[in-house]
C-alpha cells in the first residue's frame, strides 16, 4: 500500500476535535433542546421517560454553555468530564431503540460517539488557541 505523505499535527488535530465537540454540544443544547423542543417541551419528554422535569433548564444550559467552554478552550477538559455523566445518561435512555438514532425515539450511536470524542478531547487535551488549557501542551 503506498504511504500517504501526510504532516503529523497533533497540535491541529487537538483544536479540530475541541471545535468539534464544543459545535456538537451547542448545537445539541440551544438549537434541539431550546430552540426545536423549547424548556416546556423538553421538560414534558423528561417526565414522559420518567426524569423530573425540572432537569430541562439545567440540561440545556450545561450543554450550551460547556460547549462554549470547551470551544474557548477555556478549562475545556474538565468540561468535557463535566458532560460526561449527560451522554452516559443519554446512552441508557437511547439504548433500548437501538443503534440507529433514526429509529423511533432515538439510537444509542450519537451519545456513545460523544462520550468517545469526549474521552478522547480529556486525554489529548483542548489544543492550540486555548484560553485556559491543562494538560497536554498546544
Amino acid at each position: 500500500m503506498p504511504s500517504l505523505d501526510l504532516p503529523y499535527a497533533p497540535a491541529a488535530a487537538r483544536l479540530l476535535l475541541r471545535i468539534g465537540l464544543a459545535a456538537m454540544w451547542i448545537s445539541h443544547g440551544l438549537v434541539l433542546k431550546l430552540l426545536t423542543f423549547g424548556v416546556d417541551g423538553l421538560g414534558s419528554w423528561l417526565s414522559g421517560i420518567g426524569l423530573p422535569s425540572a432537569l430541562a433548564l439545567p440540561l440545556i444550559v450545561a450543554e450550551t454553555l460547556g460547549g462554549l467552554l470547551i470551544l474557548l478552550g477555556f478549562y475545556g477538559r474538565w468540561v468535557s468530564l463535566a458532560l460526561l455523566p449527560i451522554l452516559l445518561g443519554a446512552l441508557l435512555i437511547h439504548a433500548p431503540n437501538g443503534w440507529v438514532f433514526s429509529n423511533p425515539d432515538g439510537g444509542w450511536e450519537y451519545p456513545l460517539f460523544l462520550a468517545a470524542m469526549s474521552l478522547v478531547h480529556i486525554l489529548l487535551g483542548d489544543g492550540p488557541l486555548a484560553l485556559k488549557a491543562e494538560g497536554a501542551t498546544p
